[in-house]
C-alpha cells in the first residue's frame, strides 16, 4: 500500500488509537476538539481505506502457559516452495507471525510454546517435517519493548 498523506485530524486519530485502541471517541474528540461523530466518521474512513487494519487487545503469552518465545529463521532448498511452507506453516496454532525476507533466511516466524520441552515438540515434529531446508532458532529471553509505527504529522497543504 503506497504512503497516505493525512491530515492532522486523521495523525491525531492514529497516533491516540495506537497507543490505546479502547480509548473512547468521545474522549479523543475533547482532545482533538471536534465532535465524537467526526471521531467516528474518520476512524470508519480510515478502515475502509485499510490504513487502519483492525482493533486487538494483546493476551500477555505468559499470563496464558506460554513462557518461550522463539524466532526460527528458514533457509529453503527451494525458494519456490515458500507458499507451499508458509501455507503449513499457518496451521501450527504457536506460529504467530511469519514474514518472507531478504539477506540469509528465506522466511522467519515467530512463536510461544509453553517451555524449552514444548518448543523442541514443535520443532520436531510440527515444523522439521514441513519443510525442504534447514532451520536456525533463536529464543528470547525476554521482550524489551513493543510499540506501533510512528505516526508523523504532515503538513496541511
Amino acid at each position: 500500500m503506497a504512503r497516505t498523506q493525512f491530515d492532522s485530524l486523521d495523525c491525531k486519530i492514529l497516533q491516540r488509537l495506537s497507543l490505546n485502541a479502547r480509548k473512547p471517541f468521545l474522549e479523543i474528540a475533547r482532545e482533538c476538539n471536534v465532535s465524537g461523530a467526526a471521531i467516528h466518521q474518520r476512524t470508519q474512513k480510515l478502515l475502509q481505506s485499510g490504513i487502519i487494519e483492525g482493533f486487538e487487545s494483546y493476551i500477555s503469552p505468559s499470563a496464558v502457559g506460554y513462557d518461550t518465545c522463539a524466532y526460527i529463521g528458514f533457509i529453503l532448498n527451494d525458494p519456490a516452495q515458500s507458499d507451499r511452507v508458509v501455507s503449513e506453516l499457518k496451521s501450527i496454532p504457536e506460529v504467530v507471525e511469519c514474514h518472507t525476507t531478504t539477506g540469509k533466511y528465506d522466511l522467519f516466524v515467530k512463536l510461544f510454546a509453553h517451555n524449552n520441552d514444548h518448543l523442541l515438540h514443535i520443532i520436531h515434529d510440527k515444523i522439521q517435517p514441513i519443510q525442504g531446508g534447514r532451520t536456525e532458532t533463536l529464543i528470547s529471553f525476554k521482550e524489551e519493548f513493543r510499540r506501533q509505527v510512528p505516526i508523523e504529522q504532515t503538513s496541511e497543504k
